[in-house]
């Protein structure tokens, strides 16, 4: 049977360009998710403001 080794990680080496590549394209990954975000929690909105109307009093 093999013993468990542990695994340290010290330092990760990412050149700076690389690593402005990738933010810049997680930027601009995120703005679709927004989208679909905002009309998810829209949707759910309009669906509980419906069924939450049934029970509130109107004069």
């Amino acid at each position: 049977m093999q013993e468990k080794q542990d695994v340290i990680i010290k330092g990760i080496d990412i050149p700076f360009l690389d690593l402005v590549i990738l933010l810049v394209k997680l930027a601009l990954a995120s703005i679709p998710a927004l989208f679909i975000l905002y009309f998810v929690f829209a949707f759910l909105a309009f669906i509980f403001n419906g069924f939450f109307d049934i029970f509130l009093f109107h004069s």
